[in-house]
């Protein structure tokens, strides 16, 4: 058991350092198409997560795979919202009415 967790770790922390490598080096233009594609990732992710809880055996288990599905959950969500505002900066904007009190 304690082999297979430190693999595990060591997968983890591998992967958080390529990830943070890759998105460190990312053009700040190219931020929203890439949180657009990522969220379909993350979707898919999701999902594991669920099948991943639902198959727990242990309190270890079930807290790692309540964890995924939140932290999953909120990336998803989040990524969205910073797309949606993204997009909304390229939609023209509607034109003020004019109050009573203008006379111009």
């Amino acid at each position: 058991m304690g082999n297979v967790l430190l693999q595990y770790a060591t997968v983890l922390i591998l992967s958080i350092f390529v990830g943070i490598e890759v998105i460190a080096r990312v053009p700040s233009i190219l931020h929203t198409p890439l949180m657009s594609g990522s969220n379909a990732i993350h979707g898919v992710i999701l999902v594991g997560a669920m099948l991943v809880l639902g198959g727990a055996n242990t309190t270890l288990e079930t807290v790692l795979g309540f964890l995924a599905v939140l932290l999953a959950t909120l990336n998803v969500v989040g990524g969205f919202v910073v797309t949606d505002r993204m997009l909304q900066m390229f939609k023209p904007k509607k034109p003020q009415p004019k109050s009573q009190g203008d006379r111009s």
